[in-house]
């Protein structure tokens, strides 16, 4: 272990540390800047989907005794105490009940946010947090925080650079995979929803495809139930298309959090885009009783539906699609999963339907019709209404796409496969157990 290593406060290792407002501005409703709390940090990455937006004066008013930078730290003190975000672009939004740690610089602000990754770190947090029916981390603990720290700021920049590689290769892949997935989604709204090449013979234009594609379109357009649709497509039930749907189940007494083997069980929280997966909520459950359930299990391709949880009144559904050894080789759902199959259809087809907004719009009006308890039943989902084209067109859009969510499945397990080398090697360099050398020569033997 070096022995050119220090501990000093957080107050002492940053310009200062300070946390967000106290007060609730009000939310406006057009303009305006974001406002984050600590539910919106979430792995490492800034999740603004439910971020309310404040006025401009607000804005300002905050930012005069908590003014967000780049490279600082941000940490959530209350609920989900101690999700880090790295601010590596300048930033555009304030922040509320939320822990900011002032970096020096570059190099300060990486290693603060690898340092809060750490088991020693992890564990001083725990041993931080107070609070019963709510946890949360006093100011003045996350002040006096060890911070542990080479004393050389170039082994600090090394360190940090190696951790970062792996972090800038996986952040990469998933902008490689939201682009692939927004080709995806806007082929198929081209197609399906706006009717793009349809209206260019309709108008007697070029559709820019290639002629076997083109001339599976129809050039004309007819009245239906849900509006103007092309001339001789149909506005059809799911169920009437060969729609297999079952869900899983959990354990009697639920989910032993404190299960690390056995098989995954995938519930709600883990619904996401293609080859996206967040694998510090994965849950387990016994070999036993998996083999034990005929339904459930995670087939190839299967598109996976977020079926019913949430708040009274207000259905949010989150649609995947799983396959190729992603996110797991063998997996289950647990009870509020729906799984979906339909060979007629089509999986890629079957995936981007669910994710369109005349499906959405109806499963969304059905699940939040209900009282308590949001969601959906399986006679739902079959009589949710959508617009079937030719056979031919649906199995041309399926070519197309398939390989288009197998390469995004190759970049999830890509990603997790470095995010299992970064959480190998964090705890060994934030500590100095190892070399920098030996380091770099484990990424080049695992060729990264």
């Amino acid at each position: 272990m070096s022995s050119e290593w220090q501990s000093i406060p957080a107050s002492e290792f940053c310009v200062s540390v300070r946390d967000g407002t106290h007060d609730s501005p009000k939310e406006v409703l057009s303009g305006g800047k974001n406002l984050v709390t600590s539910r919106h940090i979430k792995g490492g990455l800034l999740d603004l989907s439910t971020s309310y937006k404040i006025s401009t004066g607000d804005y300002e008013e905050i930012n005069k005794r908590s003014k967000v930078d780049q490279w600082d730290i941000l940490f959530s003190m209350i609920g989900t105490v101690g999700e880090v975000l790295l601010v590596k672009e300048p930033p555009d939004f304030a922040i509320k009940n939320v822990g900011l740690f002032k970096s020096k610089d570059e190099t300060t602000g990486k290693w603060l946010y690898y340092y809060f990754q750490s088991p020693s770190a992890k564990e001083e947090i725990y041993m931080s947090m107070r609070g019963s029916t709510q946890q949360y981390i006093p100011l003045g603990a996350l002040r006096s925080f060890p911070i542990r720290h080479p004393q050389s700021t170039g082994e600090m920049r090394e360190i940090t650079n190696i951790l970062g590689t792996l972090d800038d290769k996986i952040e990469l892949n998933r902008k490689t995979n939201e682009t692939l997935e927004a080709m995806a989604k806007a082929l198929f709204k081209s197609w399906f929803v706006d009717f793009h090449p349809v209206r260019a013979k309709a108008e007697g234009r070029p559709t820019g495809l290639p002629v076997e594609i083109s001339d599976l379109f129809p050039d004309s357009f007819e009245d239906s139930e849900v509006g103007e649709i092309p001339s001789e497509w149909s506005v059809e039930e799911l169920g009437d298309y060969s729609l297999n749907i079952e869900s899983g189940k959990r354990p009697k007494g639920g989910i032993d959090k404190d299960l690390s083997f056995g098989i995954p069980s995938i519930g709600a929280e883990s619904i996401a885009p293609v080859g996206l997966f967040d694998f510090s909520k994965t849950k387990w459950v016994e070999t036993a009783f998996a083999e034990s359930a005929s339904k459930g299990w995670i087939q190839n391709f299967d598109v996976a539906l977020y079926k019913d949880g949430g708040k009274p009144g207000e259905f949010r559904p989150r649609i995947a699609i799983y396959g190729d050894g992603f996110p797991f080789e063998r997996a289950m759902v647990n009870e509020h999963v729906f799984l979906l199959r339909s060979e007629c259809l089509g999986q890629p087809f079957l995936y981007h339907l669910f994710n369109s907004e005349l499906i959405l719009d109806q499963i969304i009006q059905r699940g939040s019709s209900k009282g308590a308890q949001p969601g959906l039943n399986q006679d739902e989902v079959r009589t949710t209404l959508f617009v079937k084209p030719d056979q031919n067109l649906l199995d041309a859009f399926n070519d197309i796409v398939k390989p288009i969510i197998k390469r995004q499945l190759v970049i999830g397990r890509e990603c997790q496969a470095l995010s299992r080398v970064r959480d190998a090697l964090l705890p060994e360099l934030i500590s100095g157990e190892i070399q920098i050398p030996d380091a770099v020569k484990f990424l080049e033997q695992v060729d990264i």
